[in-house]
């Protein structure tokens, strides 16, 4: 069977794809209140990242133990991701969003009045529960809301939320830890005394909340789109949810497009740990205190990160507008061999400000890839599958780049290289490994991507 067949489903009146477009005011006030919504979680992780230091000495941790309670979180994530993408397929994806959003920001709460060990892994550990179905429901949503061709600009725009919370975690996560770490400690009735870094957990819990609130009253919920007649049911009525069983059968019969979409996002992902440990490597290599290098490399991040992320959005559509059909893999195969030299690069630099300007030109190269990556999965995926779908390509990000990976970097420099001073090694071999095989695997998949997106024309 040729891969068209394989991935084009019949089509009838029964399908909705044939309606208008939601308003584009609609779809992009959507865009932005999902960007809002990442730069949210991804700066209370990131700001968990700037904090480790600090934690790791109050509990007496060692940098492995350190790496559990980095990872927990994506662990759990993972763990859940899955069965809440199948309530993605078939209930309100905002309502998912919004009870994600309070749920981690009890987590955070929960952590800033954690005194152990345990009790900061159970607390991180909540926090992944509450976000694992905002990135399958979010895909989901924003595939309804704009054609496949507007796609990657959107997801790119909305990724500046991504990349934006690297710069806010270090900016403000580092101003908020250098005025808190002028405190004294804080005691609280019933809860005890606290420390600086708990206190910033709790500063962390308000946005969350407050976005939860958000989402759920003023984001419109859109009808959706592409789904295939095959599995409508008699009368038009959509089916609940599609059998995980036919999900991995469609991954199977058109593992050519996906395989390297799913392999070179794992191997990228193993590569991606190293952001975790960047405060301690810049501490420990350098001298820059998570305060100091916060401040410096959120500067950094705010003016250099959003460059990547629209000049690849812009670089797909006008492969598409020249009529690549595999435009949106083909920009990720860019960015993936444009970050190599920095990549490998920046961590054995001789001086703290060489070693920011290559971390920066990695990321504003790297994410060019974002938008369109994310993109070329949603576009060739059938409606009812997406949120599922979804979850599996996000479950190789979470896991293992946010909790295998910083594990695999404590390993090395633990018991490869043997010091905690020799961090930067680790973190160098890491990216000089992995990179150009994951560039390789999107080369390879790009004739095959272009095929299947050919083939889902019939059902946009």
């Amino acid at each position: 069977m040729s891969a068209k067949a394989e991935n084009q489903p019949p089509h009838d009146s029964t399908t909705p794809a044939r309606e208008p477009w939601p308003s584009p005011v609609i779809a992009w006030y959507g865009v932005g209140l999902f960007a809002l919504t990442l730069l949210v979680l991804f700066t209370n992780a990131n700001v968990f990242n700037l904090l480790i230091q600090p934690i790791k000495v109050d509990l007496g941790l060692t940098d492995v133990e350190a790496s559990y309670i980095i990872g927990i979180a994506a662990a759990a994530n993972s763990l859940f991701i899955l069965p809440i993408s199948r309530l993605v397929d078939m209930m309100s994806r905002r309502l998912i969003i919004s009870i994600g959003l309070l749920t981690a920001s009890i987590s955070n709460v929960w952590a800033g009045v954690s005194g152990t060990f345990w009790q900061l892994i159970a607390a991180r550990a909540a926090g992944g529960i509450g976000g694992a179905g905002n990135g399958p429901a979010t895909f989901s949503i924003l595939a309804d809301y704009f054609p496949p061709a507007k796609l990657p600009k959107a997801l790119a725009v909305m990724n500046i939320g991504f990349l934006y919370a690297i710069a806010a975690a270090l900016l403000f996560g580092g101003t908020l830890i250098a005025l808190v770490s002028g405190m004294a400690d804080v005691s609280l009735p019933i809860v005890g005394t606290l420390r600086p870094w708990q206190l910033v957990f709790l500063f962390m819990a308000i946005p969350e909340l407050f976005l939860a609130v958000l989402m759920l009253t003023t984001l419109p919920e859109p009808k959706r789109r592409g789904i295939q007649a095959a599995l409508v049911a008699a009368g038009g009525a959509r089916p609940k949810v599609v059998p995980i069983k036919d999900v991995f059968k469609f991954l199977y019969k058109n593992r050519a497009a996906f395989g390297p979409m799913f392999a070179g996002l794992s191997i990228n992902s193993l590569a991606m740990g190293t952001a975790a440990w960047s405060a301690p490597f810049f501490e420990r290599t350098y001298g820059w205190g998570p305060a100091q290098y916060g401040i410096i490399q959120g500067f950094v991040l705010l003016l250099i990160a959003p460059i990547g992320l629209i000049a690849g959005g812009m670089l797909a559509e006008r492969f598409a507008r020249k009529g690549r059909d595999d435009a949106n893999l083909r920009v990720v195969f860019i960015a993936s061999a444009l970050h190599l030299p920095f990549a490998m690069l920046f961590a054995l630099m001789p001086t703290p400000h060489l070693a920011i300007a290559l971390s920066a030109l990695n990321t504003a190269t790297i994410s060019m890839g974002s938008g369109p990556q994310n993109a070329a999965l949603q576009v060739i995926i059938p409606n009812e599958m997406r949120g599922q779908i979804t979850a599996l390509f996000l479950l190789c990000f979470s896991l293992i780049g946010m909790s295998i990976s910083p594990v695999m970097i404590a390993f090395l420099t633990q018991y490869v290289f043997g010091a905690e001073s020799m961090l930067r090694y680790s973190i160098a071999t890491v990216h000089i490994v992995l990179g150009p095989i994951a560039t390789i695997v999107f080369w390879y998949g790009m004739k095959p991507y272009g095929k299947a997106f050919s083939a889902a024309r019939a059902w946009h």
